[in-house]
């Protein structure tokens, strides 16, 4: 069994240092108030027993309490008080300097939660460490001098999530739509560099990675680009083909027909394309950020977002190479293809894609080989998205927050360029649990929260107030997001519905259980929890009208978060059957990952939440290997169209570098109680030799998981 010390490095729990530390305690009050030796022992045997049950790793601090709390069972409440104020002093002390021991438990790499707290870093990377101690410092500075202390308790307490506490310093927004085609099509700058309109799709695309690459380094969430942007660059290259192609066969005394110098042409647009698309793809992939991390980039295929024509197509061949590479995968370093993380793929189901004999139906099989392949890309239906965004259809800013729709100075709907201030997120198992079932105490605690999280939200508002364009060129002054003057503000873009700021919320499935008994899925449950989901949205809408802000919600993708939320009810609640009893808990809206229900019934169930959570939310339905079961795949498809704005399909993509098995790696139990990743062929159980890929929360992860994300993964059911 193991523990996490105050440096984050994880050890062997060593019952001796608690009766040690009691023992202390108990020879500093008189004789008549001392416990005996054996009531020491049962103290400390009975925190071991406990601890054991947990099935995860507990901090120096969950230990302590629960000695404390001990102690005071036994009502020796003079050897408590002991203990309590030696805590105190102890942590007075720590407190002078609360960032050193973390940070050089950075760079030694034994910081445990560290390790498992973003599925896309690799810790023992420089950058990646200098990113992470940056961070260690900028989380001190916000809880000691940035925010409120009620907001600070708050997250700390696991009632609210203030997100990315680690970038509040700066003065940074969450997430974005890039408007790619401003940038190419009117020039843009690069690290002082300026870059004209380019003249080839291989040259445009070589420009949009590293604009990504400047972007990422300049927010700290996702972003998305659409290919849309990029297919007129085609045409640019294929006329230039031609006049190259024609030039060569006059030079070379060949004659050949405008219809011959053509077909040579187009095979240079094919390979070209071919080149340009694996330059976004492998460059995106080995880019390394700032933040010691490739950029999190989403791109976007939607065939209708350009008019019909030469374009058009163009585009369909583009979203064909990205398909066509997707599905090849990239190698790893022993050569061998895996399943990247990044970039993240979205293909929009329509009318012209959807049904068999359709235009580009060829294009949607493509696309469901390679979901059964890498788990992308992900699908948005245009049906559905313009019954709930006033008829626009667009991408999602990373994997899952959306814009609310707004209309530029000529009524136009306007979505590239546009961004997201940042998101504080709601633990609705929380106020279920602290309401005791009182359901008049349920909404009243809900207001108190709420409003807090207003503040919180108000805070990164605040922050970001002020800001000069100076400080990301390529975001304000150079095309990314606006085109405003040097040393001018970005206050303009903060409000009337430009930018949105979101409020997140989890664990709606937990939170009816505890205070309907049943789960969401049951009618009695469903009743509930969409009035809930009802009361929050209104809630934001409220609020925006207050404020000109445009307040939305959203369906947080948890990931190191779940875990801490989970810790911090066990803590308060203890273990709830059903409630508090996992060291995780369930993303937004979602159906349990436990909860038996067929995949068609899933996505039409949460369909209705989806609606209901217009800042950000996706679905998935968990698979088995599809490969060879394609027409099933497209099924799904096909229902998603139909039914539901946006979800994906969860399917496995491992790789055991020892053995060269690929499959699906499993999840064990490993002695010390700690869940670990294991090859079912030959046992090998080192992470840093095998490659493993799954959906965590929207996106791919691919650099493990804490364990309270990783017994979510394990106790996934299959939905197909």
């Amino acid at each position: 069994m193991k523990i996490i010390k105050r440096s984050r490095t994880e050890v062997t729990f060593d019952i001796a240092k608690i009766m040690a530390a009691v023992a202390k305690a108990n020879q500093e009050v008189v004789h008549n108030e001392r416990l005996s030796e054996e009531q020491i022992q049962m103290i400390s045997q009975n925190v071991e027993n406990i601890c054991q049950e947990m099935h995860r790793s507990l901090s120096v601090e969950e230990i302590q309490d629960l000695v404390e709390n001990q102690i005071m069972n036994l009502r020796a409440f003079a050897v408590a008080r002991k203990y309590i104020t030696y805590r105190y002093k102890r942590a007075l002390v720590r407190k002078s300097n609360s960032t050193d021991e973390q940070i050089l438990s950075l760079l030694e790499c034994n910081n445990e939660e560290v390790k498992q707290e973003n599925s896309n870093k690799n810790p023992t990377v420089n950058s990646v460490q200098r990113d992470y101690m940056a961070g260690e410092v900028s989380k001190d500075i916000t809880r000691r001098l940035l925010l409120p202390s009620d907001i600070v308790d708050a997250h700390e307490q696991g009632l609210i999530h203030f997100h990315d506490a680690d970038y509040f310093a700066q003065h940074m927004h969450n997430c974005c739509l890039v408007n790619l085609e401003d940038m190419l099509q009117n020039g843009t700058v690069i690290s002082e560099t300026m870059i004209e309109k380019p003249h080839s799709f291989s040259t445009a695309c070589n420009i949009a990675t590293q604009a990504i690459a400047q972007i990422a380094s300049s927010q700290y969430g996702g972003q998305s680009i659409s290919l849309a942007h990029l297919a007129p660059f085609v045409q640019i290259s294929r006329e230039k083909f031609v006049k190259q192609v024609k030039e060569e066969f006059e030079k070379t005394g060949i004659e050949a027909s405008e219809e011959k110098i053509r077909e040579v042409a187009e095979l240079r647009v094919r390979d070209e394309i071919k080149r340009g698309v694996q330059m976004i793809q492998y460059q995106v992939i080995t880019l390394m950020t700032t933040n010691g991390q490739a950029p999190f980039v989403t791109v976007f295929m939607y065939i209708d977002e350009v008019p019909e024509g030469q374009t058009r197509e163009d585009l369909a061949l583009v979203a064909e190479e990205v398909l066509r590479q997707r599905i090849q995968g990239v190698k790893n370093e022993q050569g061998v293809y895996i399943t990247p993380a990044f970039p993240k793929l979205i293909y929009v189901l329509e009318e012209d894609n959807i049904r068999e004999g359709s235009k580009y139906w060829e294009l949607t099989k493509l696309a469901a080989a390679c979901t059964a392949k890498r788990m992308v890309p992900d699908y948005i239906s245009e049906k559905k998205m313009k019954e709930l965004k006033d008829g626009s259809c667009f991408p999602c800013m990373g994997c899952r927050s959306f814009l609310t729709v707004y209309k530029d100075e000529n009524g136009n709907p306007k979505f590239y360029g546009r961004f997201n201030q940042g998101v504080v997120t709601l633990n609705l198992v929380d106020v279920a649990c602290s309401s005791a079932k009182d359901m008049d105490k349920f909404w009243q605690i809900l207001d108190e929260r709420l409003e807090l999280c207003k503040r919180a939200l108000m805070c990164r508002h605040y922050r970001l107030k002020g800001t000069p364009s100076d400080v990301a060129p390529i975001l304000w002054q150079n095309g990314a997001l606006a085109r405003l003057k040097k040393g001018e503000t970005i206050d303009k873009l903060l409000y009337g519905g430009y930018s949105t700021i979101s409020l997140g919320y989890a664990g709606l499935c937990e939170c009816t259980r505890y205070m309907k008994g049943v789960s969401h899925t049951d009618p009695n449950g469903t009743e509930f929890a969409l009035k809930l989901m009802h009361y929050l949205t209104d809630t934001c809408h409220r609020w925006a009208a207050e404020t000109n802000i445009d307040f939305s919600l959203y369906g947080t993708p948890l990931e190191s978060t779940t875990f801490k939320f989970s810790k911090c009810l066990q803590k308060r609640f203890g273990k709830i059957p059903g409630v508090t009893d996992k060291n995780y808990i369930t993303n937004s809206y979602h159906v349990h990952v436990t909860e038996n229900i067929d995949a068609f019934e899933k996505l039409k169930f949460e369909s209705q939440f989806q609606e209901l959570s217009p800042g950000g939310a996706i679905s998935y339905v968990e698979v088995p290997d599809m490969q060879n079961n394609i027409p099933a795949v497209i099924s799904v498809m096909q229902y998603i169209y139909d039914n539901i704005m946006y979800a994906e399909l969860n399917t496995k993509s491992d790789y055991c570098q020892v053995c060269g098995y690929t499959g699906q790696i499993q999840i064990i139990t490993d002695d010390d109680g700690k869940l670990i990743w294991e090859c079912p062929q030959c046992k090998n159980r080192d992470q840093d030799k095998m490659n493993v890929a799954r959906r965590t929360c929207g996106y791919i992860g691919t650099q493990f998981w804490n364990q309270g994300r990783t017994q979510e993964i394990k106790e996934r059911v299959l939905h197909l």
